[in-house]
């Protein structure tokens, strides 16, 4: 079986692949991550390579490396790790692409730049923005009252449970009929039973007068 002896020039590694093996599979034998957006189909360019020495031992570029390599990444020497094969035996240097460090921006710096946008924002909007962040303090607010110990919690439905009850006997008293209503009836009951004294009275008057004559 014929084999390549393959150097990783970046990473100072490399190792005997036997012909046949692609580009990509043989720098991962060799311990070196390839990225792989795409999912090896060649359509993106992040397993790319650029062959240093021995590109003729590899295989002629594919359709896909002609969609996503240039001419002059080509001419470079770049190739699709994915769709360039090893063929022949001898040497191949190969010069993977260096991976850009992505660093997160400290908490101060989030701060700073948002203070930077918020002054830029015509007044209208920094308004809108305020009363936002205000909505959500009081969800957050809310939320911590639920996920407080059961002993705030209850007290707050206690609360919550004696309003509602209040609001559904207004309810029932409001649509209950005036004759039903006991306390509303009460002083009109007195009224009546006074009158009826009364009448009474004069009624026991008028018989005493009368028996006199």
């Amino acid at each position: 079986m014929e084999q390549v002896e393959l150097k990783f020039e970046r990473e100072n590694r490399s190792g005997l692949i036997a012909a046949g093996s692609y580009l990509f599979d043989a720098a991962r034998r060799l311990g070196i991550e390839v990225e792989a957006d795409c999912g090896r189909v060649g359509e993106c360019d992040s397993c790319a390579m650029k062959i240093t020495a021995g590109g003729e031992l590899l295989s002629e570029p594919t359709l896909a490396e002609l969609n996503q390599l240039n001419n002059e990444r080509r001419k470079n020497g770049e190739r699709l790790s994915c769709q360039a094969k090893i063929e022949k035996s001898g040497e191949i240097a190969v010069m993977t692409n260096k991976k850009e460090e992505t660093k997160e921006p400290s908490a101060e710096e989030k701060t700073e730049e948002y203070r930077k946008q918020f002054e830029e924002l015509p007044l209208e909007k920094k308004i809108a923005s305020l009363l936002e962040l205000e909505a959500i303090a009081l969800g957050e607010t809310f939320s911590f009252v639920l996920n407080s110990p059961y002993k705030i919690f209850g007290k707050v439905m206690d609360v919550l449970a004696e309003f509602g009850l209040k609001l559904e006997n207004d309810a029932k008293k409001a649509k209950r009929p005036n004759e039903h209503d006991t306390e509303k009836n009460k002083p009109a009951e007195n009224g009546k039973a006074e009158k009826d004294t009364g009448k009474n009275k004069k009624k026991t008057t008028r018989k005493t007068n009368d028996g006199s004559k």
